[in-house]
């Protein structure tokens, strides 16, 4: 299946593509198709596909540019198991974090990021990296890949040591005046406030004075 057979299969809507488009103000192609069809049609092509065909296609529908064709490509990739090896999936979503442009495709593709992640936590060595870029939707795209460690109940010692790495980023991110940078950094820790709210107080506590205040009143929405 090739990327424009996969396309045209999805169809589109042209006034919904208008709307699209006005609302996510990147300048790229809108089909206008909701995201329940997208994943109606990403669950019958994975079905379909071998591994090998299912990277080969969610390459293609990321090179298309079209809003649909990055999502349906990050939903392609988006599992807890990719067997028999994943580490071509995380090479393909991990080479996409420097073309991210808006917060939508990103989080799609940041949800498959963060599947790959927790199968081999190694790979924050690789994430870590990105916390320094000049780019800021690589910068955000460490948070938001990272969100499942925010999520344990009852973390295991190395659990815990991702958590207090990741928020260490964190740290470095709260002079960042971009507002997708502070959303993040309150996304993360409002996340953590509901399973670790001690961490989430201590961390406030030291750094939410540089936090912009709706970022820290965010961060602090959950906490008990």
């Amino acid at each position: 299946m090739t990327a424009d057979d996969a396309l045209a299969q999805l169809g589109g809507d042209v006034q919904k593509a208008t709307e699209m488009r006005a609302y996510h103000k990147v300048d790229r192609v809108y089909l206008g198709v909701a995201n329940p069809v997208i994943d109606a049609h990403v669950k019958d092509w994975r079905a379909a596909l071998t591994l090998d065909d299912r990277l080969a296609l969610a390459a293609d529908l990321w090179r298309s540019n079209v809003h649909e064709g990055r999502v349906a490509a990050a939903k392609l990739l988006t599992q807890a198991r990719i067997r028999p090896d994943d580490t071509a999936a995380w090479e393909l979503i991990a080479s996409w974090v420097p073309e991210f442009d808006a917060w939508a495709v990103a989080d799609h593709a940041s949800i498959a990021g963060q599947k790959r992640l927790v199968m081999d936590p190694s790979r924050l060595d690789q994430v870590e990296s990105w916390t320094t870029s000049d780019h800021m939707w690589t910068r955000r795209a460490a948070l938001v890949m990272t969100l499942p460690w925010t999520k344990q109940n009852n973390p295991k010692p190395a659990e815990l040591e991702a958590r207090d790495r990741i928020l260490g980023w964190a740290a470095t991110y709260v002079t960042d005046s971009e507002w997708f940078i502070q959303k993040a950094v309150a996304w993360w820790l409002r996340e953590l406030s509901k399973h670790d709210a001690p961490r989430v107080i201590t961390f406030l506590d030291n750094h939410g004075e540089s936090m912009k205040p709706f970022a820290r009143k965010d961060a602090a929405r959950k906490l008990p």
